[in-house]
């Protein structure tokens, strides 16, 4: 047959495009966590409330939700995001698809374990996290190698490596804590996940790209990138820890004032107002800006409780960094790599708009429903959580079939 006859090359198979990037296979279960895990929180909500009986769990409600949302829904975007980008800001060797899918399947595998084990035995809860330990220390170690052999580091990979390992002891001690049902292990992966390690995992992510990104996008744009950040983040985080480890949250505010000051200065000269000159850019200052306004709330609250003795604050501190910080700038972010790495444009779409509006909508009703006391304030935590399941929802609906389809581009990766 001659050339001009021949047959087109047949499409590339499901999981050949699915394992065609680390993207890919890490933020598909991301997307699909963002859901799962507030369908499973709002159906505790509603119990309490006397929906429908209590689910019977083999862990407190309280326990699987902080363990899920620090260990079974960042990690995804952060090892996605991670093995996508140290070799380029290395120059190292990219890593190899062996390893991220081995990351893939201990992850997933495990988060599959721990629903279940939820639901049956402590003994599976306990299998669950040891595949997700497994999976943590192998991509610690496709990172660290890059680390090791890359040509040029950066204090931020330095860092990085560090925070990323503390998150594999927070899981350890969420482990030793399911064993032993000691509540001093519970607390220690609590502090442990979310002050040493999601917090300076995005903190660095957003330090050293929201300057290179505005850089990009702005006319004129002076990129600044205080080199100073990252060691008084550090200083403030293991300095908070450290407080309330020791039962000294009063104290706490010689910590969290100094954050609260460095992430307001950072929104200031990167240029907060700037930045909506460009809605995909923009969704990355204001998911920093929470940083600074919930940093500013743990510093109020523990000086309330320094003068009074009295916490008027509860979880208000807490929801701000969790939902509008963290989760906002996860959807920011791996909204921009989404788009890039699909070979589409880089821009925020409306509907893409829409859902970090409705999270900030969560993040505000969740606020508000620490202040409002009885059945109201039960109905505005429902309110928040229902508003981050739409919005997931949608962002699902959006990026998830991205992750499976090739580049509308036609490149590969």
């Amino acid at each position: 047959m001659p050339p001009s006859a021949s047959a087109a090359s047949p499409e590339p198979g499901f999981w050949r495009v699915f394992a065609a990037a680390p993207h890919r296979m890490m933020f598909l279960p991301g997307v699909l966590q963002t859901v799962l895990i507030m369908l499973f929180w709002l159906t505790e909500l509603l119990a309490r409330v006397g929906w429908w009986p209590p689910l019977p769990l083999v862990l407190s409600s309280t326990s699987v939700h902080v363990f899920l949302m620090l260990f079974g829904l960042f990690p995804f975007f952060i090892f996605g995001f991670l093995f996508t980008v140290y070799p380029r800001w290395m120059g190292g060797a990219i890593i190899p698809a062996t390893q991220y899918v081995s990351v893939f399947i201990l992850l997933v595998t495990g988060m599959v374990l721990f629903y279940a084990g939820l639901f049956i035995s402590s003994l599976l809860v306990a299998l669950a996290l040891v595949l997700q330990l497994a999976g943590w220390v192998v991509a610690l170690y496709s990172l660290f190698t890059v680390y090791r052999q890359a040509p040029k580091r950066g204090p931020h990979e330095r860092l990085l490596n560090l925070a990323l390992a503390a998150g594999a002891v927070g899981i350890a001690c969420f482990l030793a804590g399911v064993v032993t049902r000691s509540p001093l292990a519970f607390q220690l992966a609590r502090e442990t996940g979310l002050w040493l390690f999601l917090l300076p995992v995005v903190f660095l992510v957003a330090h050293r790209m929201i300057p290179f990104f505005s850089q990009s996008a702005l006319m004129n744009y002076l990129m600044v990138r205080p080199a100073w950040g990252p060691p008084v983040m550090v200083i403030c985080v293991v300095a908070h820890t450290a407080f309330e480890i020791a039962g000294l949250p009063a104290w706490r505010f010689l910590a969290d004032a100094p954050l609260a000051a460095a992430a307001l200065h950072h929104s200031w000269v990167w240029q907060f107002r700037r930045s909506f000159h460009a809605r995909l850019l923009a969704m990355l200052h204001i998911a920093f800006l929470w940083l600074g306004i919930g940093m500013t709330l743990y510093a109020v609250q523990s000086l309330a409780l320094l003068v009074t003795g009295t916490d008027h604050l509860g979880r208000v501190p807490l929801h701000a960094l969790g939902i509008g910080f963290f989760t906002g700038m996860v959807v920011a972010m791996a909204s921009r790599v989404t788009l890039g790495h699909s070979g589409r444009a880089l821009e925020a779409d409306d509907l893409t708009w829409r859902v970090l509006f409705g999270v900030n909508i969560a993040a505000v009703l969740r606020i508000a429903a620490e202040f409002t006391p009885g059945t109201a304030g039960s109905v505005l935590n429902g309110l928040a959580a229902t508003t981050w399941l739409l919005s997931f929802l949608l962002w699902a609906w959006l990026y998830a079939p991205m992750y499976v389809r090739r580049r509308v581009d036609g490149k590969s990766g």
